[in-house]
C-alpha cells in the first residue's frame, strides 16, 4: 500500500560536549523512508488499512537503525518524526504514531515508555527536530534530547517522510537531576 522513493540512515558520533571526553561515544541515529502519499490532494475517511500496512516499514527502519547503532541492547532512547508534503494533511502522517511506534517497540523487545514524536507539513529540505526519551521510563531527564530529521529533496508535495530516531544514551554529562536510568524500577513507562 506504499511506494518508497528513497530511504536514508545517518548516525552522529558525539565524543564530548565541551566537558571531559566520554568513555563511550554517544551515537544518535535517524532512519527515514520517503513514500508517495496515497491520499495526496484528497480526503480519505478510513486511514486504518494504511496505518496497518506501515507496521512493516516501522520494523524495517527500526532494524536497519539498530544495526547501525550496534544492536538493540545498546539503545536507550527513541522517538519518531513525520514530515507530510504540502498536498497531504497531518492525519496522513499521524498513522506513524502507531505504525512506527509498534514496529520500533517490537524490534526493541517491547519497551514500555511512550515514544516521543513530532510531525509537520513541509517541503523538500524541511528540518524537523524529533524528541528523544528513555525507552523504559518517560521521566528520565538525562535522556530528553533531539535528533534532526531532514532530506534535501523530500518530501515532495505528494510524499510523506516517516522517520525513527534512537540513541545509545542520554545527553553527555547530564546533571540536572531527576530519575536516573540506573534507578528505573517500575518498568511501566511512566516512572
Amino acid at each position: 500500500m506504499y511506494d518508497i522513493r528513497k530511504s536514508a540512515l545517518s548516525v552522529e558520533t558525539i565524543l564530548h560536549e565541551r566537558g571531559p571526553r566520554l568513555d563511550k561515544p554517544l551515537l544518535v541515529g535517524t532512519a527515514i523512508a520517503v513514500i508517495r502519499n496515497p491520499f495526496a490532494g484528497r480526503f480519505e475517511t478510513d486511514l486504518m488499512p494504511f496505518q496497518a500496512s506501515l507496521r512493516v516499514l516501522g520494523r524495517e527502519l527500526a532494524s536497519a537503525l539498530i544495526a547501525q547503532l550496534g544492536g538493540a541492547s545498546r539503545i536507550e532512547a527513541y522517538g519518531k518524526g513525520i514530515i507530510v508534503g504540502e498536498d497531504g494533511e497531518l492525519e496522513h502522517g499521524a498513522v506513524w504514531h502507531e505504525a512506527g511506534g509498534h514496529g520500533m517497540r517490537e524490534v526493541l523487545g517491547q519497551p514500555k515508555a511512550i515514544v516521543p514524536a513530532a510531525k509537520t507539513i513541509g517541503g523538500p529540505g524541511t528540518r524537523l527536530m524529533v524528541p528523544l526519551g528513555h525507552i523504559h521510563a518517560a521521566y528520565v531527564r538525562s535522556h530528553f534530547g533531539t535528533a534532526e530529521m531532514t532530506l534535501w529533496d523530500a518530501p515532495r508535495r505528494d510524499e510523506i517522510a516517516f522517520g525513527l530516531v534512537m540513541a545509545t544514551g542520554g545527553r553527555p554529562h547530564a546533571r540536572i537531576g531527576g530519575l536516573k536510568a540506573s534507578d528505573i524500577s517500575v518498568h511501566d513507562g511512566q516512572r
